[in-house]
């Protein structure tokens, strides 16, 4: 069924008009267009292809920010499955320099789930460090962590990926955004990528700002980290200077080096796609992941207080933890959102694979999903079963 009213424009398959209706209302209440699209696939076939701002399209790219770390560690879940990874070995096993200042002990299962104490470098990095995984990785090897090492979580936001990278790395002589390339992303024609080549620029489309009201921002200002703090190393503002969310993503050398925590560059139709073809059958492959490994990958690792945001906050291994957020997914789900608000998971027990994505940011700014996305997601899932139980 096919949608161009001026808001929303698409189609959605018989059964999810409810999305549709959603999504409309969604893009109806935003003070400033999100610029936003919405994809769902249910056992691998796309049930919901939408999209609503005045300067997107269905497949304008943009920056997705740390969805990025859901393509990178659904890499590591393959090698984990394939036995070439084992998570309950040391880091400093596979990458021996990591051992320095107290590191050793960490280990792979520890490091995936933010608990290395290495959320940044003293004196922050540069925008070129942060574009480079390698880079990231050279320098974070020999810094001190801002906690003794498999005690407590903290968001790792900017470099959770260029330390399982180097893990990877060291293992198999290839680099994440290689091994994603050669195994997920070309197999399955995703529009979802972890390097942007230079003929798809145009395609391309800048991230937005969120625009505040004077009450939003004056929250803004009183709740900034202090450059020193560990949630002010964490998000690299004590680099100087500090890193711009915005600016970040909209930079060509983060877009043509893709690093694997922050700097990937899609569109919600291949967001959706890579977390069909983990779970479902796509046009003959099986599955990317078996449902142990699915497990491995989505329980909880650790609960407890944040040690960057703050918030009480729970993780599985890469990937967030979404049943509690989402009661209406199942105990397996498993993704990722992105700073402007967007997300996309996988939902083994509904056969829902998610993308929502937005250009603009929207408020609180840089915190992940947006809640939005408790109203469409739940629509989505809420459609799948009852599909199922026709």
């Amino acid at each position: 069924m096919s949608s161009d009213d001026g808001r929303v424009q698409g189609t959605v398959a018989e059964g999810f008009e409810g999305v549709r209706e959603a999504f409309a209302a969604v893009l109806d209440e935003a003070r400033d267009a999100p610029e936003a699209q919405l994809a769902v696939d249910v056992d691998g076939r796309r049930v919901v292809d939408l999209w609503g701002g005045p300067g997107t399209a269905a497949d304008t790219l943009t920056g997705l920010y740390s969805i990025t770390k859901g393509a990178a560690h659904l890499v590591v879940a393959l090698l984990v499955q394939d036995g070439v990874l084992d998570l309950d070995r040391e880091v400093a096993a596979y990458w021996p320099e990591f051992a320095a200042h107290g590191k050793d002990r960490l280990t792979l299962r520890e490091l995936l789930a933010h608990r290395s104490g290495v959320v940044g470098v003293d004196g922050g990095f540069t925008t070129e460090e942060l574009a480079d995984d390698r880079l990231i990785a050279a320098r974070l090897a020999g810094q001190r962590p801002f906690w003794e090492p498999g005690t407590a979580y903290g968001y790792h936001g900017f470099v959770i990926g260029a330390l399982t990278g180097e893990v990877v790395r060291r293992v198999t002589g290839r680099s994440i955004q290689e091994i994603y390339e050669e195994r997920i992303r070309a197999p399955y024609g995703l529009d979802f990528h972890l390097g942007l080549p230079e003929s798809l620029e145009a395609r391309r489309a800048d991230v937005l700002p969120l625009v505040p009201t004077p009450e939003e921002a004056e929250r803004l200002a009183a709740g900034a980290a202090a450059p020193q703090s560990v949630a002010g190393v964490a998000f690299n503002q004590n680099a100087t200077p500090p890193t711009d969310l915005v600016a970040f993503a909209n930079t060509r050398a983060v877009r043509a080096l893709g690093p694997t925590s922050a700097g990937g560059v899609g569109t919600a139709r291949g967001v959706a796609g890579m977390y069909a073809a983990a779970i479902s059958e796509v046009d003959g492959r099986a599955p990317l992941l078996k449902p142990e490994t699915i497990t491995e990958f989505a329980r909880v690792q650790y609960r407890g207080t944040d040690r960057v945001t703050g918030n009480e906050d729970v993780f599985g291994l890469g990937f967030e933890e979404l049943s509690g957020r989402y009661p209406f997914l199942g105990p397996d789900a498993f993704g990722h959102s992105g700073a402007t608000g967007s997300l996309g998971f996988a939902d083994p027990d509904s056969g829902v694979a998610y993308a929502y994505t937005r250009r603009r940011f929207g408020f609180p700014s840089g915190y992940g999903a947006g809640p939005e996305n408790h109203r469409l997601a739940e629509a989505a899932v809420r459609a799948a079963l009852a599909r199922r139980e026709r």
